[in-house]
């Protein structure tokens, strides 16, 4: 659906991106991230034929945005990060007048028209003018500007910026509806909305691609990335040296049997549970490395558990933690990316 090979993209001196490639599948949510100068804007412009990239080559349902920039602008809804309203029309006027200047036929602008005003939940509004409404409302004319064409490609910059948590959950609802049928690549610096509308994330960095697949797949290449985190909190008042063996113990075991994925990893090798004690409990905090096999944390937690039991340990709690999305991006965005980030297939 899109292809990006290599793209290039310099503004004189500056070089906003640098040798960058991806693609994106028909109905996927491709969520792009990255800190500010990152490239996700340029990016965007490029796909969209507002901007020509000064090298490499982007293609549109295999329309090239160079050769083919008429084609690959009806094949695209845009929604900039500044909607581009006109506040003295209605929602009805504005949406007509954009109907018409994206080349709907005559005949099937009213049919485009109320599927916009119906998808983007504006029957209430359609008749007040665009300056009185909510910005939240004003975002929903936006993307009913985008999709009054039926694009099969929807680009959105910031789609929530600056709305109200009400706002924020009804327009990440309409963009994954619109995702069901539609391919979607969204830029956003708010990541809770790439992990409840998006299945792929694209991570930028100085231009360059940092990381792209799943959170999953994405933690799962970073070193001591895809790791569990399992805190075992037991009843305090047992005597330091008695925890401290115990945990000595399970640390040699780990030791032997790397397999187990039982342990803390540390530069020199060795492996061992973390002991520390807090509001009178003891919590021992376990590092799991699950790496591509999803079933290791799952199992390890297992054997943690009966190790506690074997040792008379009372457990009064459990907690699992994955790498999280925030983490990632932390990892990813403030260390130096290679010449190529780490990309995965």
């Amino acid at each position: 659906m899109i292809e990006v090979e290599n793209i290039s993209k310099s503004y004189g001196s500056l070089q906003a991106v640098k040798d960058l490639s991806f693609t994106v599948a028909k109905d996927q949510v491709l969520g792009f991230l990255g800190p500010n100068g990152a490239g996700k804007t340029t990016i965007m412009k490029i796909l969209t034929g507002y901007h020509f990239p000064s090298g490499g080559t982007a293609r549109v349902e295999g329309y090239s945005v160079e050769d083919d920039p008429v084609e690959v602008k009806k094949r695209t809804g845009y929604l900039p990060e500044s909607v581009p309203l006109y506040a003295d029309m209605t929602v009805e006027e504005y949406l007509s007048f954009m109907a018409a200047a994206r080349l709907v036929p005559a005949d099937r602008q009213k049919d485009a028209l109320e599927r916009s005003v119906a998808g983007c939940g504006l029957r209430g509004v359609r008749s007040k003018p665009i300056e009185t409404l909510s910005k939240g409302y004003k975002q929903r004319v936006g993307l009913a500007q985008a999709i009054i064409h039926d694009p099969p490609v929807l680009i959105l910059d910031e789609p929530t910026s600056g709305l109200d948590p009400n706002q924020i959950i009804e327009i990440r609802s309409l963009i994954k509806e619109l995702g069901r049928s539609k391919t979607v690549i969204l830029s956003t610096h708010i990541l809770q909305e790439v992990e409840a509308v998006c299945s792929r994330v694209l991570i930028l960095n100085e231009g360059r691609v940092a990381a792209q697949g799943t959170p999953e797949e994405i933690a799962g290449t970073l070193k001591g990335g895809d790791t569990w985190e399992i805190v075992l909190k037991a009843p305090g008042g047992t005597g330091n040296a008695v925890m401290a063996e115990k945990c000595s113990r399970l640390a040699s075991l780990a030791g032997r049997e790397r397999t187990a994925g039982i342990g803390s990893p540390h530069e020199d090798g060795e492996v061992a549970p973390v002991l520390a004690e807090k509001d009178g409990l003891w919590e021992l905090r376990f590092f799991l490395p699950a790496g591509r096999d999803t079933k290791t944390g799952p199992q390890a937690g297992e054997g943690i558990f009966n190790w506690a039991v074997a040792e008379g340990l009372k457990i009064l709690g459990m907690n699992r933690r994955k790498l999280s999305l925030e983490d990632i991006f932390v990892k990813l965005t403030s260390e130096q990316a290679g010449p190529s980030g780490t990309p995965l297939p």
